[in-house]
């Protein structure tokens, strides 16, 4: 199975959501942090593909090692990226990154793709 993890600004629109998947690769699911997983940005995107949603918590995030590293983000979340710890977070113990984050062409989003046995 293969996660994408998915993180964005609050002023993301759905296509930069879009944009930023399309440049990771295909999934067969979103992962998202709790705090969005309401946005509506977010919501159109992902009504639009069709996919389950796994919403992670905050708290799970940190600790996760990424490949890349963002400070802001480490800052927020303790961990390097938001997109590569939202996949991981979605399939471990075991889950590997297959595509480190990268950003939409507006940098408003962006994606990780991590693969591993579903839960």
């Amino acid at each position: 199975m293969r996660v994408a993890g998915i993180g964005f600004r609050a002023h993301a629109r759905p296509a930069s959501l879009a944009d930023a998947l399309a440049r990771a690769g295909a999934a067969d699911a979103l992962a998202v942090i709790a705090d969005k997983a309401n946005h509506a940005a977010f919501r159109a995107f992902a009504a639009g593909l069709g996919l389950p949603v796994i919403i992670i918590p905050r708290e799970d995030l940190a600790g996760i090692e990424t490949a890349t590293h963002s400070p802001r983000v480490h800052a927020m979340l303790g961990a390097g990226s938001a997109a590569e710890a939202l996949a991981l977070a979605a399939l471990r113990p075991g889950a590997w990154l297959v595509s480190p984050r990268v950003l939409s062409e507006d940098r408003s989003a962006s994606a990780a793709i991590a693969a591993g046995d579903s839960k």
